[in-house]
């Protein structure tokens, strides 16, 4: 049975071959992503089971936004997936407030005001994801320059323990999946040269599965997803 599952940052990395594999496996994916340009891309790709939603997720109005999309297209989704993150990697004493608030933003708030304003879509027995970081992870190995990047996380996943509990009556699921280092343009860019033990296709295939059944198992949970213990 095909479900319809909302994607953030779907442009690019993990959320992109993300979109792709759920797409694959016949199921309709609504992207969303700040590049209009990468999502019309991916919507070539995929014509039948890709809708493109191009906006920046922590503009006051983007819950909204995706709302008004949902309700003008009748809309109920199965499926949420907060993908998008952003990491500065600089050492914590030299982190700004520019800095702490652009990560706060992107990887804590959007995530919990989106999950808040399209709750009403939800299907009975649908599920949440939140990807989060072993950087995030309690008792993890930690790295300097990602203070606050783990920071944020770690607070993702305390806030889907949370999201699930506040839930449970309307039969939607919430968990955390604590990603180990992935070989994405976001790493790369944060750690040049960097080789990631798991390719975003590998991590892209994981991920389907468990938005389409890891609930049948799991609720209210936070995931270690690695190889080893990297951020």
């Amino acid at each position: 049975m095909s479900k319809r599952i909302v994607i953030t940052g779907a442009s690019r990395g993990i959320g992109n071959e993300t979109s792709k594999r759920l797409a694959e496996l016949g199921h309709q994916v609504i992207a969303i992503s700040r590049s209009k340009d990468l999502l019309n891309q991916l919507k070539d790709e995929y014509p039948s089971n890709i809708e493109p939603l191009a906006l920046d997720i922590t503009d006051s109005s983007a819950g909204e936004t995706i709302s008004q999309y949902l309700s003008d297209n009748s809309v109920k989704i199965d499926g949420l997936i907060h993908n998008a993150g952003v990491l500065i990697n600089k050492p914590f004493s030299e982190q700004t407030r520019s800095d702490w608030q652009k990560q706060f933003e992107v990887n804590l708030m959007a995530p919990a005001l989106l999950t808040k304003d399209l709750h009403e879509f939800f299907n009975s027995g649908s599920h949440i994801i939140t990807i989060s970081s072993m950087g995030g992870y309690q008792g993890s190995s930690k790295f300097p320059g990602l203070s606050v990047y783990s920071a944020t996380k770690g607070g993702l996943s305390i806030l889907t323990e949370c999201i699930a509990t506040e839930f449970s009556d309307k039969n939607i699921s919430c968990n955390s999946l604590c990603l180990g280092a992935v070989q994405t343009e976001m790493l790369e860019q944060a750690f040049p040269g960097i080789e990631a033990p798991v390719e975003p296709e590998e991590i892209a295939e994981y991920i389907s599965e468990f938005i389409l059944n890891g609930h049948k198992f799991y609720n209210g949970q936070i995931l270690p997803v690695t190889l080893g213990d990297p951020g």
